[in-house]
């Protein structure tokens, strides 16, 4: 149990900011913790695509606590898949295992469809493995249910 943790501190002691490049290494480290996989590469690119001033319609947060990342939340306004209206899209979510039931995801959550309303969209969206049960949890915690769009795919390789 981190000293957070043991301290009592919760979602409220959070603080929710604009990640940076200086992120890199504590999103990768939140990912890796929480996916099992690590994937630097993917995280600095995102970073910067995400973070730099062509960012207009998208979002890259961080959740601190004690001037530590302990959560990430990253996603864009998309509106060009088969004729869909614009909506905000969360591509991924992250909270250290060690306090994720203190809500600093839900606080990320509402952090980034707050960001999605300023620009006017009306629906969040997101995509996840069918088998994903602690996800799915979240998600569903946060009032997401099932869309009306059906993910499809195929084995090219």
């Amino acid at each position: 149990m981190t000293m957070e943790a043991r301290s009592g501190k919760t979602a409220r002691d959070v603080a929710i900011r604009r990640a940076n490049a200086a992120d890199a290494p504590a999103i990768v480290a939140l990912d890796k913790a929480t996916t099992g996989q690590s994937k630097p590469d993917y995280w600095r690119d995102m970073l910067e695509e995400f973070c730099g001033p062509k960012a207009r319609r998208r979002a890259f947060l961080v959740a601190e606590l004690g001037g530590r990342v302990v959560g990430f939340i990253t996603g864009e306004i998309r509106a060009f898949e088969f004729g869909a209206e614009p909506r905000g899209w969360v591509f991924a979510v992250a909270v250290d295992p060690e306090i994720r039931v203190n809500n600093v995801g839900t606080r990320l959550f509402d952090e980034i469809c707050g960001i999605f309303q300023s620009e006017g969209v009306e629906k969040v969206s997101t995509l996840i493995e069918r088998d994903a049960d602690l996800v799915l949890a979240f998600f569903r915690s946060q009032g997401m249910i099932f869309g009306r769009y059906i993910q499809m795919e195929k084995e090219i390789g």
